[in-house]
């Protein structure tokens, strides 16, 4: 006996063989899917290095020479470098290193920071360099909280409660918002300086001379060691004001106190967080790739509802910014179309099987689904949105190895055999048949899987590598579990035993489907082969233009709309915060306004924004900091509860709000965006700035000609107006030179930490600087008196010279190139940011390359996801069908059979414009993926068919007859692995839930590809057939 039908022979006969492996796979499932981690998107690694180096005091050109142009010619020998992106800013330079795919990022990280750490040329002030791999963290939700108390109180609150949460085990980040660090200020009059002939400097050096907690060594007793430690750190202010800055030999001490005001506060005063109108602290709660946001979420509520009722007297709690809530609303969504589709494939094999029949092979779903869970668990993927819909897809494709076996165990049955022989004997008939479709789904999937780039590939990969698990799972399923429940549970089932009515009734409907519509059709179509043929490459084409004439309608990404949406606010630097607070108060009171207004009525009468959030010295977009940069957040009316889509509530806001005619630039949006990218980002190329300037104000003046853009902005923007200081001739000779010029001003206009303390658990700055009165005009800066080296006086205008001048707050590099780029946004309701790019790039770009030819574009943004994705799926998809030909050609020992097999996958795509049109959706990635996994389907399809076409011919038929009676013989199968596979994806393609719109396209392409395929197999591999034998390409065996 064969060893495989042996082994499935054992399987039947066992009396528990199969139920303890199934038990297995049912226990392994339940204790794996309890540790899965559950987000929205799935994780994946973010391959770069970021080099931080902090500048106090530089401007962003400064930066640019001094820090980010010396770490990039540090890296340039370090292998595997992607991409190089450089930020210099105020105060700061950052350098992004992104490495290639596929190579180690360990050795990439020490390769960067041995490099970075050689280099020796910084300047004096550059402080520590900081290397490190970037990680991904998540945001899962934010609690405010507010409270009768000063901020000074509510920060050592709130940093309570932080040390408390982080000791529960399923949190690890908890950062707090609204607050900056702590400091004593020392402001000393420039008056009383030039009495006492001293400079911040002195102060300085006074200070941390006085203030300080040191160890000094240890007494060696005969008993034991005893520390010596010198504590003389002052820590209130009543402490530094008595500290001794200038003591005469007449006895004359001058105290701190007595030149200086000193206070303690926080030193930004623009760090604040207002909620629903109140002074709050913010606890954000982040994620780690590995963590779970939903356990999170529920340890972090029950936390606060035992902390309310202990909490002191007004002090409130409320959980905003909830964005891992959308995790939870979005899994129960897919899970209820699980289980509706679940049902409908078990109905829908009832139609065609008896109950005991479907009963078992419909259980085949829920044991494989158990045991993908296990190897999900310890391949490290998670339970989302995208391993999810693998799972729906996989409600249908499972069934069809296991369509396959019923079908030809019952086929046994009718041949009067007993229930075990008829297993035996069916499962092993068809089990290289099996195999062979499975090996074709596998060569499909298997590409997309390891072939799919950019950041959407990224995150649709999760599908194909589901569905690879899950077949092969159910491969092993319906070999080895499926056989012993068909063969005992068929123990009565006899050949003469009569069908039910509603059986026969049923039976003589699809005998004349088969014989009435189809059979007519087909021969029909074979009699005319060549004029339908025709009339589908005719449709085929018109499903293309429907895409290249814009009818149908392509972005990257679907829209996802979630719970939170924000304005960030982008005023000029230099703009005060008062300023900012003015116009921060009109988005708060539109946002609010927006509750009464009637066009967006909600159910019930709720509000539409439960909760406003205003944040300065925010901004994510900005890559700024400072009192000109403001976000206001808003919690809204769950997505599944309000009415009116996230445009429609954008527009009203925008439109209440009124004109802010300060603003650079204000950008309304949810607070996460998809993989897709920013709908438009343009990255300009050049080497000089003024130039790059000038060419994205013209490229935003021609995109604020299409109807539907908005937001638009670019990163190169004027910084804080400057005032430059230079020395004159003469100045050395006067005991004056640079170093010790700027020191002086540095230390008196920016300031000078003296030291840094712990006060109450909390960390404290001692800083100086002079007065503030003395530091609000340019004539301060002119008489402000620099000390030569003999102690004498001199006024900076009569060694400098003062002229004023305006950078840049931000200067951006990529790859030693100096960048400025375009960023807006699309209404989606009345434009499409795809048409929006072709239309620029053809009819503007070479005007403006022009105007500036030392100037170069790239599309960045969803233009270049898109096209990195299209063509890492289009190489996938082209390796998958190669394996596929290989396979069947090998398979059916011949060439050109293989060949109507991948004629007919193209064509599966009229179906997939078609739904798009009805369902009126546009094209996007997943639709595409849902092209691709249809092959799989289609191809399988097809084997069945042409298997039968080949026994017929070898009966002596003819090449258009046997083409007629395989259509008409596999018709039953070929329909019933179509309805099972589109009853799994039905609930999720009629769902109407906001968090279904990301995944309605894959499922739409899919079933309306799966229609359109299904005739097509039918019809169109018969023509072809026929077609090849008018050619004598075919040579037929016939006995």
């Amino acid at each position: 006996m064969n060893p495989f039908k042996g082994m499935i022979s054992f399987m039947c006969d066992h009396p528990t063989a199969s139920n303890l492996l199934m038990l297995m796979f049912i226990a392994v499932g339940l204790i794996s899917v309890t540790d899965l981690k559950r987000e929205t998107f799935p994780d994946f690694s973010i391959n770069a290095v970021e080099v931080s180096i902090a500048y106090p005091g530089a401007t962003a050109e400064d930066i640019e020479a001094s820090v980010c142009q010396r770490v990039e010619d540090a890296i340039d020998s370090v292998p595997n470098v992607l991409e190089v992106r450089s930020t210099a800013m105020e105060n700061q330079g950052i350098v992004v290193v992104e490495m290639k795919e596929g190579q180690n990022i360990i050795e990439f990280f020490n390769d960067i920071k041995t490099e970075v750490e050689a280099i020796n040329d910084f300047p004096e002030q550059v402080e520590d360099v900081i290397v490190k791999r970037m990680n991904r963290t998540d945001p899962v939700v934010s609690v405010a909280v507010t409270g009768p108390m000063s901020p000074m109180h509510l920060k050592f609150y709130c940093e309570q409660l932080k040390d408390r949460l982080k000791a529960i085990d399923q949190v690890s980040q908890v950062e707090i918002l609204g607050f900056s660090g702590h400091e004593f200020l020392i402001e000393i009059p420039l008056y009383n300086m030039m009495r006492m002939g001293l400079s911040v400097t002195d102060i300085e050096r006074a200070v941390s001379s006085q203030s300080l907690d040191l160890p000094a060594g240890s007494l060696e007793t005969r008993d034991s060691d005893i520390l010596i430690r010198f504590t003389e750190e002052r820590k209130t202010i009543q402490e530094l004001e008595k500290l001794i800055v200038v003591s005469r030999d007449t006895g004359l001490e001058i105290q701190l106190g007595d030149i200086a005001r000193i206070s303690d506060g926080f030193k930004d005063e623009e760090n604040k967080i207002l909620f629903d109108g109140k002074r709050a602290g913010l606890l954000q709660i982040n994620k780690s790739k590995s963590e779970d946001s939903l356990k999170i979420l529920d340890a972090i509520t029950s936390f606060f509802e035992k902390e309310q009722p202990q909490a002191p007297s007004g002090v409130s709690f409320s959980i905003t910014q909830n964005i891992s809530k959308v995790v939870r609303d979005r899994l129960q969504m897919l899970t209820k179309n699980g289980i509706q589709g679940l049902i409908l494939v078990f109905l829908a094999m009832l139609l065609f099987f008896p109950f005991n029949f479907s009963f078992w092979v419909a259980m085949g779903l829920p044991v494989s689904f158990l045991l993908t869970f296990f190897f999900l668990k310890h391949i490290g993927l998670s339970l989302n949105m995208l391993s999810m819909v693998g799972l729906l897809i996989g409600l249908g494709l499972l069934m069809d190895d296991a369509i396959v076996i019923a079908e030809n165990i019952a086929a046994h049955l009718e041949k009067g055999k007993n229930s075990f022989n008829a297993t035996v004997d069916g499962i092993f008939e068809v089990s290289a048949g099996v195999f062979s479709s499975f090996l074709t789904t596998l060569f499909i999937f298997g590409a997309l899987a390891f072939g799919m780039k950019g950041d959407i590939g990224k995150v649709l990969y999760v599908i194909p590598v589901i569905l690879i698990l899950t077949l092969s799972v159910s491969l092993v399923e319906a070999f080895f579990i499926l056989p012993n429940h068909l063969s005992h549970s068929l123990k009565n089932h006899g050949k003469d035993r009569p069908k039910p009515r509603f059986r026969q009734m049923l039976d003589k409907g699809m005998d004349w489907a088969r014989e009435k519509l189809l059979g007519k059709f087909v021969d029909l179509a074979v009699n005319y082969r060549y004029f339908f043929i025709g009339l589908v490459v005719f449709a085929f084409i018109a499903a293309i233009s429907m895409i290249v004439g814009g009818h149908l309608k392509v972005k990257a990404f679907p829209d996802i709309e979630g719970d939170v949406l924000q304005a960030r606010i982008l005023f000029p630097q230099g703009t005060p915060l008062k300023r900012t607070q003015i116009y921060v108060d009109k988005f708060v009171n539109a946002a609010n306004l927006m509750n009464d207004d009637p066009a967006l009525l909600q159910p019930g009468n709720a509000d539409l924004v439960q909760h406003t959030t205003a944040m300065y010295n925010i901004n994510a977009d900005a890559g700024e900091i400072g009192p000109h940069v403001a976000t206001v957040s808003l919690d809204l009316l769950n997505a599944e509860t309000r009415s009116g889509t996230m445009e429609d509530i954008i527009s009203k806001w925008r439109t209440l709000t009124g004109d802010i005619p300060d603003a650079i630039a204000i950008a309304y949006k949810e607070p996460t965006i998809g993989p897709g990218g920013l709908p438009i980002e343009i990255r300009l190329k050049g080497t000089n700035l003024a130039n790059l300037k000038l060419a994205s104000t013209r490229l935003i003046d021609w995109l604020h000609g299409y109807k539907g853009v908005s937001d638009l902005y670019d990163d190169l923007r004027p910084g804080k107006p400057e005032i430059q200081v230079k020395l004159k001739k003469g100045a050395k000779a006067k005991g004056f030179d640079a170093r010790s010029a700027s020191q002086q001003l540095r230390a008196a206009f920016y300031g000078s930490t003296a030291s840094e303390i712990i006060v109450r658990d909390q960390s404290y700055e001692v800083n100086l600087k002079i007065a503030s009165p003395d530091r609000q005009s340019i004539s301060n800066l002119e008489n402000f008196y620099l000390m030569d080296s003999n102690g004498q006086r001199i006024p900076l205008k009569t060694v400098a010279s003062i002229t004023p001048g305006r950078g840049y707050a931000g200067i951006k590099r990529v790859n030693a190139q100096r960048t400025a780029t375009v960023t807006g946004d699309v209404d989606t309701r009345v434009a499409n940011s795809r048409e929006i790019i072709l239309d620029t790039k053809n009819r503007f770009i070479p005007k403006l390359k022009k105007e500036f030819p030392d100037i170069s574009l790239e599309m960045e943004g969803q233009a270049k996801e898109m096209k990195t994705s299209m063509g890492g799926m289009a190489k996938a998809m082209g390796i998958g069908v190669f394996g596929i030909f290989c396979l069947l050609s090998f398979q059916f020992r011949s060439f050109q059979e293989p060949l109507v097999i991948m004629v007919s996958i193209p064509f599966a795509f009229i179906g997939v414009v078609a739904g798009h049109m009805i369902m009126g959706i546009d094209l996007s990635m997943p639709s595409l993926l849902g092209f691709v996994s249809l092959a799989g389907i289609v191809v399988n399809d097809s084997i069945l068919l042409i298997s039968f076409v080949k026994l017929h011919t070898e009966r002596g038929e003819s090449m258009a007859q046997a083409g007629k009676l395989a259509s008409k013989e596999r018709f039953r199968a070929v329909l019933l692995t179509s309805v099972t596979t589109i009853a799994g994806l039905f609930p999720l393609l009629s769902e109407r839930s906001m968090q279904a719109q990301i995944l309605i396209p894959l499922a739409c392409s899919i079933v309306f590809g799966l229609l359109m395929s299904t005739l097509l197999v039918l019809v169109v591999v018969p023509c072809l057939y026929t077609i090849m034998a008018d050619f004598n390409l075919l040579r037929l065996k016939k006995n």
